[in-house]
């Protein structure tokens, strides 16, 4: 590998090897403020209090890191972010890890990533598709965290959805585990008036995505049934609410709430939502039935799939 394919911002190391000089992937020129905004802070709490930008929340909230503040790496492990983008939690796997390297389309995004996280000396980002990038490093944890519904924009296969984790799933160590969230199809918000959160579009993973061909999420059955014809076993499934990319809880298959923690309906921050029925108390109900995880917003899946 040449220096010209090598950058480095601060301690950070960018790896260009795989770019192939375009952005495959882009949230549009809102990532050129972001970029000017980690320039420039160190915190982003009143970047965050004076804008109401759903691309700034989303990406800059600390509210991010809860999906897995909680939980214990180990010592000394080794992590692989699919599809990192613009670093929302790539900093807390630095603090939680040994060692992480992040894959991500976009020379942008990796660029805003390396600059919030320059501090870290244990971070290297490379740029590029999946696909095409080769490593022959194994790592305690690989994840994909909003990235395998996108399976499509990475493999090129008439099954990218079991060829994206069957990728993932040969990084891992032995006894190494996968890390997925992802929304749920049948998430209650998107019955009560929310739009697909992919498409903008009222009921289109209910549907089953008429006409939409770049992303697709699934039940928590097809979910499991995705992550188990790739060969991972041991699926432990975690309920963040009101959903994953800003939890303020977290529950567990060993212990599911016995009330809906939330009165009013999910908020859609990047855009207007209609509201057919009161979430709180149609998931009470629900509750009640044992349909919880059936109609949870979207799924924190621990999987174990290194070969021991």
């Amino acid at each position: 590998m040449t220096d010209q394919n090598v950058e480095s911002i601060g301690k950070v190391t960018l790896n260009y090897q795989y770019y192939k000089g375009t952005d495959q992937y882009s949230d549009g020129d809102i990532e050129d403020t972001l970029l000017q905004i980690v320039r420039q802070n160190d915190s982003y709490e009143d970047v965050l209090a004076r804008e109401n930008e759903w691309a700034l929340l989303y990406h800059l909230s600390p509210i991010r890191e809860n999906l897995l503040e909680w939980y214990d790496f180990g010592e000394g492990k080794s992590l692989l972010e699919i599809g990192a983008g613009c670093g929302g939690i790539t900093g807390l796997f630095c603090k939680k890890c040994d060692r992480v390297v992040a894959i991500d389309l976009s020379k942008r995004r990796s660029t805003i990533n390396a600059t919030r996280n320059r501090d870290f000396d244990n971070l290297e980002i490379m740029v590029g598709n999946f696909e095409d990038i080769q490593i022959e490093e194994k790592f305690d944890y690989v994840t994909l965290i909003g990235v395998l519904e996108y399976s499509i924009y990475y493999i090129n296969s008439e099954s990218p959805f079991v060829d994206m984790l069957k990728k993932a799933k040969s990084y891992l160590k032995p006894g190494g585990r996968l890390i997925v969230a992802i929304e749920n199809k049948y998430g209650i918000k998107y019955w009560a008036g929310a739009r697909e959160d992919h498409t903008g579009n009222l009921m289109d993973g209910i549907m089953g995505y008429p006409g939409v061909e770049r992303v697709r999420t699934f039940s928590k059955e097809g979910l499991e049934a995705l992550l188990r014809e790739a060969g991972f076993t041991g699926l432990e499934f975690y309920y963040p609410l009101p959903d994953y990319k800003l939890p303020t809880e977290i529950y567990s298959q060993y212990h599911l709430p016995k009330v809906y923690p939330f009165g009013s309906n999910t908020p859609n921050y990047d855009r207007e939502r209609y509201s057919f029925f009161d979430e709180g108390k149609v998931m009470n109900e629900l509750i009640r039935e044992g349909k919880f995880e059936m109609f949870a917003n979207s799924y924190l899946v621990l999987c174990e799939g290194g070969t021991r």
